[in-house]
């Protein structure tokens, strides 16, 4: 179900609690409401539908891929850039890392850890500081 945009700053600043396989449906809304907005996001966090779980969605070109408690264990390549956000309006600067290494759990809750590099990298590490309470 397409849900609405969370821009509520005081919700967003608020850490996330660990998603359990109970949190199937928060991942079929994201995927929702990614969907309904693929014009103008390529990733979201659940605190950005109103649920303050840790789940990202990552829009990489070809199918979206589900994270359940992603932690990003390593970074490198430190840049500088401006992006935006559904929640907020306008863009800000903000430090990303050219190369990751994430753990996570898979949409079977299977564990896994994966490199990512350039734009994706960006993008999961934009969804991660959602999931910490920190926006950009």
């Amino acid at each position: 179900m397409i849900q609405p945009i969370m821009k509520d700053i005081f919700f967003l600043n608020q850490p996330s609690e660990p998603a359990t396989k109970a949190d199937a449906k928060v991942a079929q809304d994201l995927l929702d409401t990614l969907a309904a907005h693929k014009q103008e996001c390529v990733g979201m966090a659940a605190n950005m539908i109103g649920v303050r779980k840790r789940i990202i969605i990552v829009d990489t070109g070809f199918l979206p891929i589900i994270m359940y408690n992603p932690v990003i264990v390593s970074q490198k390549g430190a840049y500088e850039t401006e992006e935006g956000c559904l929640s907020l309006v306008g863009v800000r600067p903000t430090t990303r890392y050219e190369e990751i290494e994430v753990a996570y759990e898979d949409i079977n809750f299977q564990k896994c850890k994966k490199k990512y590099t350039g734009f994706v990298a960006q993008i999961i590490q934009h969804e991660v500081d959602h999931l910490a309470g920190k926006i950009i």
